[in-house]
Formats: C-alpha cells, sequence, structure tokens
C-alpha cells in the first residue's frame, strides 16, 4: 500500500509514517523542502526502512500543488491509496500572516495535489480548535455551528478544514485531535505548549512550598488532553476503515478534565503542593471590559503583567482560552476503534511520564547556561574586601571561573598574600590598596577602576566591620556607631554610587550586597552592626526600584554566621555551627548567576515573620536570648593581648546556640 504524508517530520506526523511503514510492504512518499534534503537520511534511519520504502518529495506547503514538479506528480498519478495531511501551524502564538499562509493556503494547495495524483482517500488532520469557542458540546457531525473563531488559530483551523470539506473532489475524512501532550509510556515532546505552558508555576510553587502544604489553583472551563501515541494509533487504525468519507472523528479524551483537575494532577505528578481550594476565572468576566483596558494602560500594570508572564514562558494569549467552554462528543470514534484495544489512558495514569520528560529535555531553565563561568566569564568583578575571609574566598570561584577578579582592602601584605595564593592555583587577582571607609580614598580607588577597567560588571560590596558588644556597654562608646556606619553604610554607598553611572551607560549591572541575618531577626548585641546593614538594605531597595529599567540589578544576602577573622575575637562562637567562607562563597555565586533580590536563610526569614506578626514574641525570644549569652571580654573593657576571662554557658545557651545556626547573640 502506497501513502503521501505532508507534516512527515512533526511531532506527530513522524510517528504516523512509522506506524505506516509497520503495515507490510508499505511505501511513503513524504513531503519535504529541497533545502532539507539532508534531513532524509536521518528520518529513514528514525523509521528503520531503506530508500526504497520512504520516498521524500520535494516541494513547499505554500505554493500551488506543493510545489510538486510535474515529473513527480505523474509517477504518483493513481498509486497512492491514501493521502495524510498533517502539516500545519499548531502554535498560539505564530502571527496570523503565518497561520493563514499554512494552514488556509497549504490546505487547498494540498487538496489540489491530492485531485491532481488522484489519492485514494484524503485524511485531513485538523484540530478540535475547527470549533472555536463554542458554548456546550460540539459533535463530529458538526462543523458550521462553531462559534467565536476570531483568534487567528481557530479561524484557520476552521477554515482549512472547510476547504476539506468544500473542495476535496476525492472521499476524505477529518480527524479532531485534542490538545496533544507526549507518549504515555516514555512522555516524549518536542515542544511546549498547551498545559506544558503552566509547568514552570507548578515548578516554582513546588521549590517555594513543602508539598503538603494545601495552595489555590485556578479554575476554568474543560481542557481535554490526548497523548500522541493515542493520537497515532487511532489515526492509524481509522483510516484503514471502510465507511469513513465524509466522515469527522473526535481524537479525544472521552473523560475530560476542568482546568484546575488539571493542574492538580500535573501538581501531584512534579510532588508540589496539593491545590485544594480553586478560584475560578470565570469571575474574571464579571469584570467590565472598561476597567480591565484601564488598567492595561497603566505602565506599571503592564510591565508586571509582561514580566510575571515572560518569567512563566506563558503567552499572551494563554489566559484567553482559561475558560474554554467546549466539550467533545467522540462516539463516532469510539465505534470506529470498538474492538481495536485502542483507548486513550486516562491523564493521571501517564501525567507524571509527561513532566518528567519536561523537567529532564524541555525545561527552559535547561537551555541557559546557569554556571558562574556562563555568567562572568570574560567580565569584570570588584570584590571588596577581598583579601581575606568571604571575600577572598568569592574572589577565588570567580577568577577561576574566568573573570577579570579585582579584589580591595586595606592591607597590603594581605593583598599580596591573596595574590601569590591566586597564582599558585593557576589564575590572578587584580589587587588594589584602599580604605572603603576614607571618603577621599573610595573616590581615588574608583577613578582607577573607570581608568584601568571602563568600570565594573558585577560589584560584591562585602567590606564590612561587626562589633558585639550590647548597648548598656556602649554608652561612651558612640564612635563604635560612627566607625561602623561609617564603613557598612557610607563606604558601601560611596563604592557602588560611583560604579553605577557606567552600568548605566552600559545597560547593565549586578551589585552584590552583603547584609546580615541580624537585620532579619533584630539580633541583640549588635545594634550597630545591623543598624548600619539595615540602612545598606533600605537604600537598596530603593535603588532597585529606580534602577529596574536600566538593566541593573541588585541582590541582598542575609549572610549567617561565618567562621572569619571578624568573629574571631569572640569566644562564644567556637562552638556555634557556622558557615565556612567557601559556604558564603557559593551563595555569593548564586545572586551573581540567578540575580534574585534577596538571598535568606529559612531561619532568617523565619525571624523576620515573627517579628512582623507576632512583635511581642519576638522580642521576647531575643531577649531571653539575650540574657543567656554574656558580652565578650573585649566588650566588656579587656586590654588587647589580656588573657579573657573563661566563659561559662548553661545547657540552655548551649542547646539555642546549637539550634539558631547563624544567629549572632
Amino acid at each position: 500500500m502506497h501513502y503521501f504524508v505532508t507534516g512527515a517530520t512533526g511531532f506527530i506526523g513522524k510517528r504516523l509514517v512509522g506506524k505506516l511503514l509497520a503495515r507490510k510492504g508499505s511505501v511513503v512518499h513524504f513531503l519535504i523542502r529541497k533545502e532539507s534534503e539532508s534531513k532524509v537520511k536521518a528520518l529513514r534511519e528514525y523509521w528503520g526502512v531503506s530508500a526504497a520504502r520512504a520516498v521524500p518529495v520535494f516541494g513547499d506547503l505554500t505554493q500551488k500543488k506543493l510545489g510538486v514538479s510535474a515529473e513527480a506528480i505523474k509517477s504518483l498519478k493513481g498509486t497512492v491509496d491514501h493521502f495524510y495531511h498533517l502539516a500545519a501551524v499548531y502554535d498560539l502564538s505564530a502571527d496570523e500572516q503565518q497561520q493563514v499562509a499554512v494552514n488556509i493556503d497549504g490546505t487547498r494547495n494540498t487538496v489540489e495535489l491530492a485531485k491532481a495524483i488522484d489519492a485514494g482517500h484524503f485524511h485531513h488532520v485538523s484540530s478540535i480548535a475547527a470549533a472555536g469557542l463554542y458554548e456546550g458540546v460540539f459533535r463530529e457531525d458538526m462543523f458550521e455551528e462553531a462559534e467565536n473563531i476570531e483568534h487567528p488559530y481557530f479561524m484557520t483551523k476552521h477554515e482549512s478544514e472547510k476547504i476539506v470539506r468544500q473542495e476535496c473532489k476525492v472521499p476524505w475524512s477529518v480527524y479532531r485531535p485534542a490538545m496533544v501532550v507526549g507518549d504515555s509510556t516514555t512522555g516524549e515532546m518536542d515542544k511546549v505548549d498547551g498545559p506544558y505552558y503552566f509547568f514552570k508555576l507548578i515548578q516554582r510553587m513546588r521549590q517555594l512550598l513543602p508539598p503538603w502544604m494545601p495552595s489555590i489553583g485556578l479554575e476554568g472551563g474543560r481542557i481535554n488532553i490526548v497523548p500522541v501515541d493515542f493520537v497515532v494509533d487511532a489515526l492509524d487504525a481509522i483510516s484503514h476503515k471502510s465507511g469513513i468519507a465524509k466522515k469527522c472523528f473526535h481524537l479525544v479524551d472521552p473523560v475530560g478534565y476542568r482546568v484546575g483537575d488539571v493542574l492538580d494532577i500535573f501538581s501531584k505528578a512534579a510532588h508540589a503542593p496539593k491545590m485544594n481550594l480553586f478560584v475560578n476565572a470565570a469571575l474574571l468576566g464579571f469584570i467590565p471590559r472598561s476597567v480591565t483596558k484601564g488598567l492595561m494602560a497603566l505602565a506599571p500594570v503592564r510591565r508586571v503583567r509582561n514580566a510575571v508572564m515572560k518569567d512563566l514562558g506563558l503567552p499572551e494569549d494563554m489566559l484567553t482560552f482559561v475558560n474554554y467552554p467546549t466539550r467533545f462528543d467522540c462516539r463516532e470514534t469510539l465505534a470506529a476503534l470498538k474492538g481495536t484495544g485502542i483507548a486513550c489512558p486516562n491523564l493521571k495514569d501517564y501525567a507524571w511520564r509527561i513532566w518528567d520528560y519536561w523537567e529532564r529535555h524541555l525545561d527552559p531553565d535547561l537551555h541557559i547556561d546557569r554556571s558562574l563561568r556562563g555568567t562572568v566569564g570574560g567580565k569584570v568583578v570588584l570584590v571588596t574586601g577581598g583579601s581575606s575571609g568571604i571575600g577572598l574566598a568569592a574572589a577565588h570561584k570567580f577568577a577561576e571561573a574566568g573573570a577579570t577578579t579585582i579584589i580591595c582592602g586595606r592591607d597590603v601584605d594581605k593583598l599580596e598574600e591573596a595574590c601569590k595564593e591566586a597564582k599558585s592555583k593557576g589564575y590572578t587577582f587584580i589587587a588594589y590598596p584602599a580604605d572603603i571607609a576614607d571618603m577621599a580614598d573610595c573616590d581615588r580607588f574608583i577613578q582607577l577602576l573607570h581608568d584601568n577597567h571602563g568600570g565594573v560588571d558585577f560589584l560584591i560590596n562585602n567590606a564590612g566591620r561587626s562589633i558585639r558588644r550590647a548597648i548598656e556597654s556602649s554608652y561612651d562608646r558612640f564612635h563604635d556607631y560612627e566607625r561602623t556606619m561609617q564603613l557598612n553604610y557610607f563606604g558601601c554607598l560611596r563604592v557602588t554610587m560611583g560604579i553605577l553611572p557606567a552600568m548605566v551607560a552600559k545597560k547593565k549591572g549586578h551589585v552584590v550586597n552583603i547584609s546580615s541575618i541580624g537585620v532579619l531577626t533584630n539580633a541583640p548585641r549588635f545594634s550597630a552592626y545591623v543598624a548600619s546593614k539595615a540602612a545598606l538594605d533600605a537604600w537598596t531597595r530603593c535603588a532597585s526600584s529606580e534602577f529596574a529599567d536600566q538593566g541593573i540589578s541588585f541582590t541582598t544576602i542575609n549572610m549567617p554566621l561565618v567562621r572569619t577573622p571578624m568573629i574571631a575575637p569572640t569566644g562564644l562562637y567556637n562552638n556555634v555551627p557556622t558557615l565556612s567562607p567557601e559556604e558564603a562563597a557559593d551563595m555569593i555565586a548564586q545572586a551573581c548567576i540567578f540575580k534574585p533580590v534577596r538571598i535568606a536563610t529559612r531561619l532568617g526569614i523565619t525571624g523576620q515573620l515573627m517579628h512582623a506578626l507576632v512583635p511581642r514574641v519576638a522580642q521576647i525570644a531575643m531577649n531571653t536570648s539575650f540574657r543567656m549569652f554574656p558580652d565578650s571580654s573585649a566588650a566588656k573593657g579587656a586590654k588587647p593581648g589580656e588573657k579573657p576571662a573563661k566563659q561559662q554557658l548553661s545547657a540552655e545557651a548551649i542547646a539555642m546556640q546549637q539550634m539558631m545556626r547563624g544567629i549572632h547573640f
């Protein structure tokens, strides 16, 4: 038996051709562009047949009779038993001109070729979109009843089917598949559309919330989903039956699901939170169109909507179809498939395979270089306070990733030692002595950066000073607050504001500010330090809003306690769980790669929530911890070199130390 297939390289077509070639002695002629001739060999290997059984016919869907040569038409005339037309645009976001050219004009050209070669039967693979947004049940014998087909995708699907019904001169049948997803046994799919558009949203929910937490889902109309293997099997079986001329078959799931059910099924497959409460999208229809139009006229509303849609990978028109109103009767299809063993599987049984394949192969994030090298390679990175501790560990990561890594600090000897260490590892640092707390020295340093490097691409504001002393021990030490603020706030601002103009000129740049978990928890004994970091956090929030449209982004890291020279004088920290400088450097690397607004630990966020929701309880908890832990010897006035008094902690204090990792009591 001889077949002719358009769209043989497509998702459905490629599998259908394989199914047809599985029939003994069958030969498939398939349409392909001349410029795609190089793909023929790979297609034959995929189908596992020789050149004699898979025969390319060169042409173009947009040309009369598909642009097939007169010689080829002559050789095909009277030999093709079944002609399958699958080539079409299946994309909601495609422009109208393209959809008209392929779906409408392409179908007319295909029908002409089928007549020219006297094909035995013409099989047109349409879509349930041909029904438009019909209110109610759409039967297989319905066509003219289609409603609301203004959208280009619905309109072109309807019009292409009309061409077959009115202009096809050979016996014809129409097949309307529902929304086609991956293979029910392997999950294999070749693109993201339909329900896949919501997978990124489900993935984000899984990342943010534990699976046991109830979540809110979106309820809407019914959505009909079928796996590609069912479509191919049904199409192959029905098309070879007799008595199917001028009939239409709905290749749909007889069950069908509401949008909310589908989202919940895939959420379960993804191990994301179960959707227990659904908001009916139909409620949006009660909002007057004038109100919606007025809101979308506001630039901030448009920007937020576009940013959210882009971030989630949702096309512009997707939300229009959330309230899809049509259900599909499929009694002709069920009757034709009776006794074949072919039936649409239950979505609940194969959803996990669809999700697994998407996450392994189609997730857009898989195709983005999320490595540090891909982010900072060849870029200029400045790490203040880069001669030791967190800054030095981060500098090593940046230099190893191929960045031009600049470090600065007050101690020339430490800078030289850091450069020697880098050289021994096979890369280099560029070191500049600079005192960030000295405004004049800041200006000199910034000028050097502009003259020698043209500014920087990534700024890591790491240089800082910490003082652990209770307020009642600081009545006569106001200078502690002044010098802490001078470095942690004014010094960081001086450097940042000096570098920002060059970033603005290039329309890109990222600033990472190393803040503290203490800003979220309001840690006692750190009033000077926390206040300076809180000031920097507040400035950063303002700056983020001002520069959001300039290509410049900011990340605040509320860093927990890190084992660096800065905490060495406090003996209490010897047995406290802390991060290593390398772990802290990893957080900085992630800030540069993903550019989140904030990076914080769960403990820090919990502390912030407590202060926001139950401030009195939070104060009592922090005061209790404050009284558990004494001031250090240095804070009590011990002279340099004097042996510190041994401090004894209660069992409760030791337990709290271990529980509250990173809190600076």
